[in-house]
C-alpha cells in the first residue's frame, strides 16, 4: 500500500519581530542623555517620596508629630476666667492616638484619631471663702473634621465637700474650655494638611 506523505503547507502569518525585510524600520539605537538633555526634561510634580513619582498609595506615620504638637498647643489655651472664678489648663495628661498622611493618585489626605485628658487647676468663690480645685477633661475619640461635635467631660478631683449645686457650676465653667480647644485642635488639623 503506498501512503501519500501531504505536502507541508506554508502559513500565510509572518510574526514581524522574527523576521526583518528590508522595507521594515531599522531598530532603535539606544542613546546616553547628557546632562543638558536631563535638565530640559519637564519635571514631574509628584506628591510623596521620591520612588512613588506616579502617586499611588504611600502611608506615612505622624504619630509622634502629631501627639507632641497636641500637648504642645493644648498646654498653651492658657487660663479662663468666669463669674465665680478662674481656671488654668495645667497638663495634657494622656494624649493617645494615631494621625496619618496618605498619598492616593497624587492627592495628600490627612486623618487622626485621638484621645485626650487635659489636667486642669482653679480658684472658685464658693459661698463665701475661695475654693482651690483641680480637675480634668476628658475629650473621647475625635478624628479629622469632627471638631463641631466636640465633647468635654468634666470631672473634678478634689470636689467632696463641694455641694452638688457648686460642683455642677464648676462643671460648667470648665466646659468653657471646650471653644479654646476647639480653636487649638483646629489649628492643629491645618498644620497637619500643610505637612
Amino acid at each position: 500500500m503506498d501512503m501519500e506523505v501531504p505536502e507541508k503547507q506554508t502559513s500565510s502569518y509572518r510574526y514581524w519581530v522574527r523576521e526583518t525585510t528590508a522595507d521594515a524600520a531599522p531598530l532603535p539605537v539606544p542613546k546616553k542623555l547628557s546632562d543638558d538633555d536631563v535638565s530640559k526634561q519637564p519635571s514631574q510634580n509628584s506628591i510623596g517620596s521620591v520612588w512613588n513619582k506616579a502617586g499611588t498609595w504611600e502611608e506615612k506615620n505622624l504619630s509622634k508629630w502629631a501627639t507632641a504638637r497636641i500637648k504642645e498647643l493644648l498646654t498653651s489655651v492658657g487660663s479662663l476666667e468666669f463669674s465665680s472664678g478662674k481656671a488654668e489648663v495645667t497638663d495634657v495628661s494622656r494624649c493617645t492616638g494615631d494621625a496619618f498622611l496618605v498619598t492616593v493618585r497624587n492627592k495628600k489626605r490627612v486623618g487622626y484619631t485621638y484621645e485626650i485628658t487635659i489636667d486642669v487647676k482653679g480658684e472658685w468663690l464658693v459661698g463665701d471663702e475661695k475654693k482651690k480645685l483641680k480637675g480634668h477633661l476628658d475629650i473621647a475619640e475625635f478624628s479629622y473634621g469632627e471638631l463641631d461635635e466636640l465633647e468635654v467631660t468634666v470631672k473634678i478631683d478634689e470636689g467632696k465637700d463641694l455641694q452638688q449645686e457648686d460642683k455642677l457650676s464648676v462643671s460648667q465653667d470648665l466646659k468653657s474650655f471646650v471653644q479654646p480647644i476647639r480653636e487649638k485642635l483646629m489649628q492643629f488639623e491645618q498644620e497637619l494638611k500643610e505637612r
